[in-house]
């Protein structure tokens, strides 16, 4: 069967999956594992998965060694947006962004809205760019991790997806950067059919 004209063919990404927590481990970690298993469910990869403990500078360390790992090609935080004391995963990934990507917040908060009405106000979900790479900090609930994935990140992360996704972007993300590479030029831009000229434009531990 012909490829109809201006369908996109889907590119597996890497994900690397952060949980903040001061009290959880692999094995109790079940915002982590749904996260995981949904990555895996749509096609992409887990490049990486670890925990770390509600401190500015352990998120940032984590955060930075992925960003510049050329493996991965987006990292998920869930836990530590809310607004107690303990509560610095929006902190942390605002001392790594170049560019943040506010519409995701908003998007994630009027979801939330819908299901848990004015409870989702206190959710600081927040996105951003750094170095190439997407960067998503979620809430630390299994519901908040579902919602995040099934009703945005699932989406935006398939190159077929219309009109535009997070895939197609890649490889122009560090256009701004000397001397970057386009590793995901082939894999992301669809591959025209012969007798058509037109182009799409669109890293483990």
């Amino acid at each position: 069967m012909a490829k109809i004209e201006g369908e996109r063919d889907f590119v597996p990404v890497n994900i690397a999956v952060l949980t903040v927590s001061d009290s959880r481990t692999l094995e109790t970690d079940k915002s982590g594992k749904v996260l995981a298993e949904r990555i895996g469910g749509a096609g992409h990869h887990v490049a990486a998965r670890d925990i770390v403990p509600d401190e500015v500078a352990d998120i940032v360390a984590r955060v930075k060694g992925w960003i510049n790992d050329p493996e991965i090609d987006v990292v998920i935080a869930t836990g530590g947006t809310g607004v107690t004391g303990r509560d610095i995963t929006p902190e942390a990934f605002a001392q790594v962004y170049e560019k943040e990507i506010p519409g995701f917040g908003e998007l994630f908060r009027m979801i939330s809205f819908q299901k848990i009405k004015t409870s989702a106000i206190q959710s600081r979900a927040t996105a951003g760019l750094a170095n190439g790479t997407y960067l998503f900090a979620i809430p630390g609930s299994t519901g908040a991790c579902k919602d995040a994935w099934d009703d945005i990140l699932v989406h935006q992360f398939d190159a077929s997806h219309h009109p535009c996704n997070f895939v197609e972007l890649m490889p122009r993300l560090k256009e701004h950067l000397p001397n970057h590479s386009h590793r995901h030029d082939k894999e992301a831009q669809p591959q025209p059919e012969p007798g058509n000229t037109r182009s799409l434009d669109g890293r483990g531990r």
